[in-house]
C-alpha cells in the first residue's frame, strides 16, 4: 500500500451501514474493549469567535484554521501510538465550520480536514456523525447530500463487539421544515434499528444534546426542544439504550434520564469553558460502560 493510499480519506457509511464491521460477526461479544469518542473539530471556528458569537464568513476574510488542525492532528498523533489500538474513533460532528453556502471556505476545510483525519492509522476505523455546521443550522437536501458526499451517511448504524451503536442526525430534531420527508424516512429508520435489543449494550451517537445537565431543562441552543426531547428519551429509554454520546457544547457535561446517560463532550478544537482540546476514552465491559475525558497531551498509550 503506498502513502497515498494509506493516507486517503475514506468514506465509511454507506446505505445506513458501517463497512469496516462485519455485520453478523460483530454482534458476537468478545470481551471488554474501548473507542474514542471526540467531537467539534470545527476548523475556523477560533477566528470566527468574538466571545460570544460566531462571526459569520465574508469573501475578504483570511482563510485560515491552523488552530483546529493542529489541534486534530495532535490528536491523530496520540491514536495512533495507542496500543492497543481503539476499536474506532468516532466524531460527534461539527467535523467542519463554514456552512455550504460560506464559500471558497467550506471547499477548502472539507479539503483540509478529510487530509489531516486520513492520518489516523487504518487499523482504527473512523466514524463520521453529522453535526449543524455539518449539514446546515436549516438543512436541506443539498446540504445533506453534500455532507453525505464528502463524510458518509448521515445516519446509520453497527455492531462493534456484541454493542449496538447508533449514529443519529440530531438535526433533523433541531430544524427539518425543508426536509420533513428525510425526517420521517429518518424516524421510521430509527424504530426499525431499535428493535434489535440483543446486543450486550444499545449505544448513540449524535451531535446535539438532547439536554446538558437536567432532562427537564430549558430550552436553549445547545440542547432540543423539551416536548420532542422526552417523547425521544422514553424511545430510547424503553429500548434499553445505555449511553447517549454527544458533542455541540464545547464543554463537557451530562446527565442521565432514568438509567440512561448522555454525555456531552468538549470539542477537539476551539473550547467555551475551561477544558481544554482532547476527546473521550470509553471502555466497554460486558456489564458497563465507562468513559473519562483525557486532555491530549494526557491520553495514555494503553487504555483497557
Amino acid at each position: 500500500m503506498s502513502e497515498e493510499e494509506k493516507h486517503s480519506f475514506k468514506i465509511q457509511a454507506v446505505n445506513r451501514r458501517f463497512l469496516p464491521f462485519d455485520l453478523e460477526k460483530e454482534k458476537e461479544w468478545r470481551g471488554p474493549f474501548f473507542f474514542v469518542q471526540g467531537a467539534d473539530c470545527q476548523p475556523g471556528l477560533t477566528y470566527r469567535w468574538t466571545g460570544t458569537r460566531r462571526v459569520e464568513c465574508t469573501p475578504d476574510m483570511p482563510m485560515k484554521w491552523d488552530v483546529e488542525i493542529e489541534s486534530t492532528r495532535a490528536i491523530i498523533e496520540k491514536l495512533n501510538q495507542m496500543n492497543p489500538k481503539p476499536k474506532f474513533f468516532v466524531v460527534c460532528g461539527d467535523i467542519v465550520d463554514a456552512f455550504d453556502f460560506e464559500e471558497p471556505f467550506r471547499s477548502q476545510q472539507e479539503t483540509d480536514i478529510k487530509q489531516v483525519l486520513s492520518e489516523l492509522d487504518p487499523t482504527i476505523p473512523l466514524v463520521c456523525v453529522c453535526g449543524n455546521h455539518d449539514v446546515g443550522d436549516e438543512p436541506t437536501r443539498s446540504s445533506i447530500q453534500r455532507y453525505i458526499d464528502h463524510f458518509g451517511d448521515d445516519y446509520f448504524d453497527f455492531y462493534c463487539g456484541g454493542v449496538h451503536c447508533i449514529v443519529l442526525n440530531s438535526q433533523f430534531y433541531a430544524h427539518s421544515s425543508n426536509v420533513e420527508d428525510l425526517k420521517l424516512q429518518h424516524e421510521k429508520w430509527l424504530d426499525e434499528v431499535l428493535q434489535d435489543k440483543q446486543s450486550k449494550h444499545i449505544i448513540l451517537f449524535q451531535h446535539i444534546p438532547w439536554f446538558l445537565k437536567n432532562f427537564d431543562e430549558e430550552k436553549d441552543y445547545f440542547n432540543i426542544e423539551i416536548s420532542t426531547r422526552l417523547r425521544m428519551l422514553e424511545k430510547f429509554h424503553a429500548a434499553g439504550v445505555k449511553k447517549i454520546f454527544c458533542g455541540h457544547y464545547h464543554r463537557n457535561t451530562g446527565g442521565s434520564y432514568k438509567s440512561m446517560e448522555e454525555v456531552v463532550t468538549s470539542a477537539i478544537g476551539l473550547q467555551l469553558g475551561k477544558d481544554k482540546s482532547g476527546v473521550r476514552l470509553v471502555r466497554v465491559t460486558e456489564n458497563d460502560i465507562e468513559h473519562k475525558y483525557f486532555e491530549t497531551e494526557d491520553i495514555p498509550a494503553n487504555f483497557l
